[in-house]
């Protein structure tokens, strides 16, 4: 049995944001391998999500932006549980980058969850990253293209 230090605890956590316990019980389960670690807690953090997934998100955040040459605007809205979360930097962070990542692309919700974010995560990763740190929110994820007509 590999031996899991607090310090490869708290690494982990450092990481990615998940609970002391959680990494700890990845860590074992993993027999301390940091990379199958970070799977485990993802695989959790889905089963997460999935489990709220009848909750209402009633509170949350809504940016609007324009493209670079102004032909097109979109809004990002991201709701949860409380206002709690939807006041937190980390979640408001969240939707600013996925806006700024969403004017670059313009593709569909299923392929923007599979673009990469400045943290090397894909949107879908990074979105299940805050479920786990955020463990009463269940969010709901939408967005809308509209065409700027200039008169």
């Amino acid at each position: 049995m590999t031996k899991i230090t607090a310090s490869d605890v708290a690494k982990l956590r450092r990481q990615t944001g998940a609970g002391m316990m959680d990494c700890k019980k990845a860590l074992v389960e993993s027999h301390g391998d940091f990379e199958m670690a970070v799977d485990v807690l993802r695989k959790k953090g889905q089963k997460v999500a999935a489990k709220r997934a009848d909750r209402d998100a009633s509170e949350g955040v809504v940016i609007a932006k324009n493209n670079s040459d102004n032909t097109k605007a979109i809004l990002i809205s991201l709701n949860c549980e409380t206002d709690f979360v939807a006041k937190n930097d980390d979640f408001v962070n969240f939707v600013k980058e996925l806006s700024d990542l969403n004017n670059n692309a313009d593709s569909n919700i299923e392929n923007l969850k599979k673009l990469k974010m400045t943290s090397g995560e894909t949107v879908e990763d990074s979105l299940s990253a805050l479920i786990r740190v955020f463990t009463t929110t269940r969010f709901q994820f939408e967005r809308r293209w509209c065409n700027i007509v200039k008169t």
